[in-house]
């Protein structure tokens, strides 16, 4: 798989994730419902706009974290703002042809402090608009270890043909194509990957943000 993105597309300001920045709770839960998704509406999240959980496999992919059954059905982290949620449904589109079926994440919602204003809406995890992607399962039942296979230095070129690879390899090559045709795709604001500094080195951050009209991938 050859990467060919530039590594940014900055101020490209009709990317898909500012469509979904954009929109209020109603339309952004009824896009959710239309499409198929399944999940249900959450009472209330502080600092988040649409907070939904989502219920099921997303075209075949199920998004979860580490924690049992139990465990995730009461979880903070599993909370997502229903804007995310339309970016991860696209996001599941391209997955067929990298054999991904399931996406292990550490968080999507992060409750902001307990002096948060009520109705105040948050950003990033606060806000329940970024996820944090560890793993992610393949149809032959192995894994993509974003710490093991992302391959590239702090400070590298995540994308393009200038991207660092320190010992490529196929799942290194699958996985890398993949985030640059996301970012290609301009499903997310924010894309932070290992390449970006050392807190990021074992997950990908990938973000809708409500309030920005250009696109940033490190």
């Amino acid at each position: 798989m050859a990467m060919a993105l530039s590594a940014s597309r900055a101020l490209a300001a009709d990317i898909v994730a500012s469509h979904y920045g954009s929109l209020d709770a109603a339309s952004c839960k009824r896009e959710l419902q239309q499409r198929g998704v399944p999940f249900v509406a959450v009472d209330t999240a502080r600092g988040v706009r649409a907070p939904v959980r989502l219920t099921g496999r997303v075209r075949g992919v199920l998004f979860r974290t580490e924690l049992n059954a139990t465990a995730r059905a009461v979880s903070p982290h599993e909370i997502v703002d229903c804007r995310l949620a339309l970016a991860l449904d696209d996001m599941t589109r391209l997955f067929p042809r990298y054999g991904i079926v399931e996406v292990r994440h550490f968080s999507m919602y992060r409750p902001p402090g307990k002096h948060w204003k009520s109705g105040q809406e948050a950003k990033r995890h606060p806000g329940g608009l970024a996820i944090d992607i560890g793993r992610m399962k393949l149809t032959d039942g192995t894994w993509l270890e974003v710490e093991r296979d992302f391959q590239s230095r702090i400070g590298g070129t995540t994308c393009g043909v200038h991207a660092t690879l320190i010992q490529p390899s196929p799942d290194t090559m699958r996985l890398r194509t993949l985030v640059c045709e996301l970012a290609e795709a301009g499903l997310f604001h924010f894309m932070l990957t290992p390449s970006y500094n050392w807190p990021h080195r074992n997950h990908l951050h990938f973000e809708v943000a409500a309030t920005f009209s250009g696109q940033m991938i490190r």
